[in-house]
């Protein structure tokens, strides 16, 4: 009765840990849709709220670390179970960059509007991106939450897409910044907000290789 007991604790733990990564990777989701929204916008407001909310994901990455930790020690899993955990502790790590991605994104965008130069250079590549790297987070998660290795697997493929978008825009960037030297400061904001965003993806998919 008495590992009866135990086992049906260490599962409560591990349902908690899951509930906890899925919490935060829907923290981390606002932040990327907000910093895009911000820069495709070019709203200093949300700059902010993204800037100011950052502080909230290292917290939680710290307590379900902690969290971690405390289920190795306490628990000592084996095999499938220790694989589970060691997969979420990689998982929020990849959230948390995802999530200082996305602060980068928010203050790169408020220094261009500040600036005053939002409108010299097309962005399209970049707001198209923004779109991908959120859906492959938000795919990631779900795949994580249902261990589904064939969803996992296809997040990996598609990866491709965003990479596509970055070296587009860094082609126009190139021709933008020849033509009209004074396009150089911000173009290099932006060149910064395509490779955060694109970096973004790259944590996405990492999670979707843990599935695997």
């Amino acid at each position: 009765m008495a590992d009866k007991h135990l086992s049906s604790q260490f599962d409560s733990d591990l349902k908690a840990l899951c509930s906890s990564l899925l919490e935060m990777g829907g923290m981390v989701e606002t932040q990327i849709l907000e910093a895009t929204r911000a820069f495709s916008e070019m709203n200093v407001e949300l700059c902010k709220t993204v800037i100011d909310r950052e502080k909230l994901i290292n917290t939680k990455e710290i307590e379900i670390d902690s969290a971690c930790t405390e289920i190795i020690a306490k628990r000592q899993p084996t095999a499938r179970d220790l694989r589970l955990v060691m997969a979420v502790s990689k998982a929020i790590t990849n959230l948390e960059r995802a999530g200082d991605e996305a602060e980068k994104v928010a203050k790169r965008t408020r220094r261009i509007i500040r600036s005053g130069a939002e409108h010299k250079i097309n962005v399209a590549e970049i707001i198209i991106s923004g779109q991908l790297a959120l859906k492959q987070l938000r795919q990631s998660l779900d795949a994580f939450a249902r261990l589904d290795r064939d969803a996992a697997v296809e997040i990996v493929l598609d990866d491709r897409q965003i990479d596509e978008e970055f070296r587009a825009f860094v082609r126009k960037l190139t021709s933008y910044m020849t033509e009209d030297p004074q396009t150089i400061a911000t173009g290099l904001d932006m060149l910064t907000i395509a490779k955060s965003i694109e970096r973004i993806g790259d944590h996405a998919k990492n999670i979707a290789e843990f599935v695997i």
